[in-house]
């Protein structure tokens, strides 16, 4: 046992660990933070996007030593069937400013950077530990850690859960429901190596510029998910997620998505020539407002992950996750300012804080969503991509065929896919989930 008492244990150094972990110390605070990993980033070697405002909060000088990739200058949006895609794009000379908005990172990388921050405000931070559970008083109160190492239990006022999406802690000690199936999206990445003048020369890019493409459709065969790719400085990110009842449900495996993914038309001159380093594997927490559990009790705070703060509509993640974080810190820091104790009452601040921030407000706003997907599937996912891309060709193809003929056709092709009610009722269905 660390035979010494810390304002706050940090469990896990993700993101939303990180955050919290290095605004306790820079505050002042004693902090032990506890990561089950080699070391922070092991778990994570995928490719991510970074919101540079939310770090800016917590380290505003970041862009000075920060391992960024690219700074993202233009957005895809393809929606696919088996052959072709049809898309929409935003590019703007806007976003090659000083301080750029959205980067590309490495997670393996960024990690260690971030947790490296954290070392250097004062936490005290060890790896290759994992918690086993929570230590509760006889009222049911959060005081502490135990942990896989010899005589491994450490006590503290309160305790931070980042414990990501699995939630396990939080589980065993009653703090919350384990994920449903249905509200976790197994996403597969896999980072191709090119030389980076290839890449600029494939996305029509210069320099550090990035752009980042987001497609659904008929990749994911018929299942709720999305893939993705992101270009970095010398490879590409490339992956595919789907929620797990879907997987379940259906016999697909991930890696036999993402292969199809590779492979498609639109997607195989990308990444023709690379080389293949790394594959894996991550959970996401997809249930978006509906799913979000109790965020604070006596002795303790879960955020991130764990708090199944992720906005999937927009595929926002590592934001809500670094917020989340910042903001359980800052309560944290209020409450023992004032030296009361970390009652459930005193860290309800927390919560009414993440509640004013832009965090709840768009996880509120799309709370219909990830149901509406879910249930729809088959539609939003196969039907409607597909009746896209055959009006689109019929439109493009110039054959001699009348074009009042080519759009009775179209039009007949929708109405007898999904009939005027099935049209109707998706159109409303989507507006009042958007809402």
């Amino acid at each position: 046992m660390i035979d010494e008492r810390f304002d706050a244990i940090v469990v896990g150094a993700g993101m939303a660990g990180n955050a919290a972990a290095y605004t306790l110390a820079e505050r002042g605070l004693k902090v032990l933070q506890l990561e089950r990993g080699e070391y922070s980033g092991a778990k994570n070697v995928q490719g991510a996007i970074l919101y540079s405002d939310m770090l800016e909060k917590i380290i505003p000088n970041f862009r000075e030593d920060a391992p960024l990739e690219r700074h993202l200058v233009e957005q895809r949006f393809w929606m696919m069937d088996d052959r072709s895609h049809t898309g929409m794009q935003y590019r703007s000379d806007d976003f090659n400013e000083e301080k750029p908005n959205r980067y590309t990172i490495i997670r393996t990388q960024f990690d260690k950077w971030f947790s490296q921050k954290v070392r250097d405000a004062g936490a005290l931070v060890i790896c290759e530990t994992t918690v086993t559970s929570l230590v509760q008083n006889g009222e049911g109160k959060v005081i502490g850690v135990r942990t896989d190492r010899k005589d491994g239990e450490v006590h503290a006022d309160v305790v931070v859960l980042a414990e990501g999406v699995s939630g396990l802690l939080g589980t065993r000690a009653g703090l919350r429901e384990r994920p449903e199936a249905d509200k976790v999206a197994l996403a597969s990445r896999k980072c191709h190596f090119l030389p980076s003048e290839t890449i600029e020369a494939r996305f029509n890019l210069k320099g550090d510029e990035g752009v980042v493409i987001e497609a659904a459709g008929t990749i994911s065969q018929g299942m709720t998910g999305m893939g993705f790719i992101y270009t970095n400085k010398e490879c590409i990110s490339l992956g595919i997620g789907c929620l797990v009842s879907d997987f379940q449900e259906t016999g697909q495996t991930p890696y036999d998505l993402i292969e199809r993914f590779k492979m498609h038309p639109s997607v195989a001159p990308l990444i023709a020539g690379s080389e293949v380093k790394e594959y894996s594997a991550h959970l996401i927490p997809e249930g978006g407002y509906n799913a979000i559990p109790q965020l604070y009790g006596d002795g303790w705070v879960m955020v991130g992950d764990a708090a199944q703060l992720n906005n999937a509509i927009h595929r926002e993640g590592s934001n809500l996750a670094m917020t989340s974080g910042r903001l359980a810190a800052e309560a944290i820091f209020q409450v023992k300012s004032r030296r009361d104790p970390m009652t459930a009452e005193n860290l309800s601040l927390y919560k009414k804080m993440i509640d004013d921030s832009f965090v709840m407000k768009d996880l509120k706003k799309y709370k219909d969503m990830p149901a509406l997907l879910h249930t729809q599937s088959k539609n939003f996912f196969l039907t409607y991509p597909q009746l896209v891309s055959k009006a689109m060709q019929d439109f493009l193809r110039v054959d001699g065929t009348p074009k009042i003929q080519k759009e009775k056709a179209s039009l007949k092709s929708f109405v007898s896919a999904r009939s005027w009610w099935g049209l109707a009722g998706d159109a409303v269905r989507l507006a009042r989930a958007w809402r």
